[in-house]
């Protein structure tokens, strides 16, 4: 028998495609409780013939922490444990069980295993640790984009991991996010000394190709007293770096490489990046060191930053590449063949390991 209420709330938008399938995935849950945000499909009549409790808003300006607390708002006041969930993610079953079997009323919040991102053959590319499941009271969604849950409830805000819990995301290709850019420009203003709204802030900046703005906004982000996390500290300085490559400046792009990599060296992205910056400039030393170095760190962090080419076949390839122009074959032949087993369908990968394996051939004739 369960022993606490559980809830999931949702906002939503034309998300028809998705429906059934979210449904299917909440459905162990007592109820599920969908915001519509202003469908001009099929959602609501979807989601009410499956039994959701569905509420139609408008929300005007937009900002997802006053859509989401909106939702959250319509959840019933008896409820234990609340499960905020977008519908185009799914839960994999069994996640009711055990986040009944984790949780106790001291908690306040859990923590799971969200997979951002997923290979072709469906396996996990990008994961980390997610906290959208909360008790019902004392939680506010804050920031217009990229919310956040805040407590402010009477007792100590506790968090529970939840062992075995994992939602997915499969993201609809076809939704644009230039939304996010003034949303996240209106957050910095709201929360201007606010770290981590002002690194997604530069952050978004480079992916717009704004590199001076990048720039910029990055630099007061680790001016800030409150960046202290060194790994988030590290992408702010990759992503200055990429931007000053992007304008031509190699010079400052290496010199914040570098800084990158002193400030988190456990972590491999940096390493890679420097080492296809040095590809750039023939640098094979520099290439080879910085893969070898990149190569030593066999975990990775479990948090959001993680790129997924830093534990693909990248390193691998610029291994065997630098290997091969330092006079190193068997070394770069052992990289190639990895980097072949990782991407098998590479056409450069292979016609490469082909020419490397004929140059040590060549060499075993030679002695």
């Amino acid at each position: 028998m369960n022993r606490y209420k559980v809830c999931v709330y949702a906002i939503c938008k034309n998300e028809e495609k998705f429906v059934d399938r979210w449904m299917d995935s909440v459905s162990e849950a007592d109820m599920v409780v969908v915001t519509d945000t202003g469908s001009t499909d099929s959602s609501v009549e979807k989601l009410r013939a499956r039994s959701a409790v569905v509420y139609q808003e408008i929300i005007s300006p937009w900002r997802f922490d006053v859509a989401r607390n909106t939702a959250m708002d319509h959840v019933p006041e008896d409820v234990d444990i609340c499960v905020s969930s977008d519908i185009d993610e799914v839960f994999e079953p069994g996640w009711r069980q055990k986040l009944e079997d984790a949780w106790q009323p001291c908690y306040t919040r859990a923590r799971y295993l969200f997979v951002w991102d997923h290979n072709s053959d469906g396996s996990p590319k990008k994961q980390f640790a997610m906290e959208k499941i909360h008790r019902r009271h004392g939680f506010r969604w804050v920031h217009p984009v990229h919310e956040v849950l805040e407590y402010s409830g009477p007792d100590e805000d506790r968090t529970v991991w939840i062992r075995g819990l994992v939602l997915h995301h499969y993201p609809d290709p076809t939704k644009k996010r230039t939304q996010y850019l003034p949303l996240l420009e209106l957050s910095a203003q709201e929360n201007p000394n606010d770290d981590r709204t002002v690194f997604w802030l530069g952050r978004e900046y480079m992916y717009y190709g704004m590199h001076d703005k990048c720039i910029e906004t990055l630099k007061r982000h680790l001016e800030l007293s409150s960046a202290k996390w060194d790994e988030e500290r590290c992408a702010s300085m990759r992503f200055i770096a990429r931007s000053y490559q992007a304008k031509g400046d190699r010079r400052e792009a290496y010199k914040w490489l570098l800084r990158a990599i002193a400030e988190c060296p456990r972590v491999r992205e940096p390493y890679l990046q420097m080492a296809r910056l040095g590809y750039l400039e023939n640098n094979w030393p520099l290439v080879y060191v910085m893969t070898l170095r990149a190569l030593q760190i066999t975990e990775k962090s479990g948090s959001y930053l993680v790129e997924p080419d830093a534990w693909g076949f990248s390193l691998y390839d610029l291994g065997a590449i630098s290997a091969y122009r330092l006079g190193l074959y068997e070394k770069s032949y052992e990289y190639a063949k990895i980097a072949c087993e990782m991407e098998p369908g590479n056409e450069r990968l292979k016609n490469n390991l082909e020419l490397i394996k004929l140059k040590c051939k060549a060499g075993e004739s030679d002695e």
